[in-house]
């Protein structure tokens, strides 16, 4: 009879039948590259090529190479990259590559070095992962998770919302390390520089805390509250519609010396207007919670007219 054993696939393993030792904890790093699918199908092999090689310049520029040469379970994800490595070097990845990344991409777009210009995305993660070393290591939650957060809205929204030839990386973090990393104290970022998110996938049942952090913003970086699940019921009191209320309002009169006047009741945001201060105008609905750099630039002499 002749036999197949050698042929067939190796046995899957039975989850919670018995003790065995955990995987080797990894730090996984993956990259995509942002509006990949909408360039023309020319350019896809350009930026396929182009991402690992970044992150390469980046590793080596941040003198990280090392992690480079011992990469684990590395692999193309046609608009992006992913690969293993040893996560006691975790606090590195975070700062300064990142960082370096949105150097060596400023590098690549602005400075016209290349003709495709990239943004990438990257999420953070560390958790325990096979690691044979053949073509099927690596797999595990740990990896499907760091995915999972690349494609997670809070990310997708803040690189999409920053300006394009400013803000070329943006990043997102596992609660686990944020948590060992960065507020820890290993890494050399103070905790300010990162915003708590829900990170969530559209038609995925994932939802994780994670952080936000943006090497070079150019936009504000909202805390994501879960405003659009928040009912009136669950609303702060201050929050919730108010009772209509015929009695006319109490007017103040009010005066300031730098021309600034706010009169009457206030509800919800208010936008201001100085005349008197050259280059300092600022408009719209300033409420809501705002972590980070806010975006706001003053151009000018903006104590012209007080002279």
């Amino acid at each position: 009879m002749r036999e197949f054993t050698s042929e067939l696939p190796r046995r899957i393993a039975s989850p919670y039948t018995h003790s065995r030792p955990l995987p080797a904890y990894r730090g996984i790093l993956a990259v995509d590259a942002k509006d990949f699918t909408g360039r023309p199908a020319i350019e896809h092999e350009a930026v396929s090529r182009a991402v690992p090689e970044l992150l390469k310049t980046a590793l080596s520029r941040a003198d990280l190479g090392d992690l480079w040469e011992d990469r684990r379970f590395a692999a193309s994800t046609g608009d992006g990259y992913v690969f293993g490595f040893d996560p006691a070097r975790m606090p590195f990845v975070i700062h300064p590559l990142l960082l370096t990344l949105q150097d060596v991409l400023t590098d690549y777009n602005v400075l016209s070095y290349g003709a495709v210009p990239i943004r990438l995305r990257a999420s953070v993660h560390v958790g325990p992962l096979s690691d044979t070393g053949d073509e099927f290591s690596g797999n595990g939650t740990a990896r499907n998770d760091t995915h999972r957060l690349l494609d997670s809205r809070p990310v997708k929204a803040v690189l999409a919302s920053h300006k394009e030839n400013i803000t070329h990386v943006a990043s997102i973090l596992s609660d686990r390390c944020y948590e060992d990393a960065v507020a820890g104290g290993y890494t050399g970022r103070h905790p300010d520089h990162f915003v708590e998110v829900a990170a969530t996938v559209d038609g995925k049942s994932f939802s994780q805390r994670a952080w936000i952090y943006v090497p070079q913003p150019s936009g504000p970086l909202y805390e994501e509250a879960s405003d659009a699940n928040t009912s009136e019921e669950s609303a702060p009191e201050a929050a919730r519609p108010q009772p209509h209320d015929d009695t006319p309002a109490p007017q103040v009169s009010n005066s300031a010396p730098s021309g600034n006047l706010n009169t009457g009741t206030v509800h919800g945001g208010q936008s201001v207007a100085n005349h008197h201060v050259a280059g300092d105008h600022v408009e719209g609905n300033k409420a809501g919670r705002v972590r980070g750099f806010q975006g706001d630039q003053v151009r000018g002499n903006k104590y012209e007219g007080r002279q």
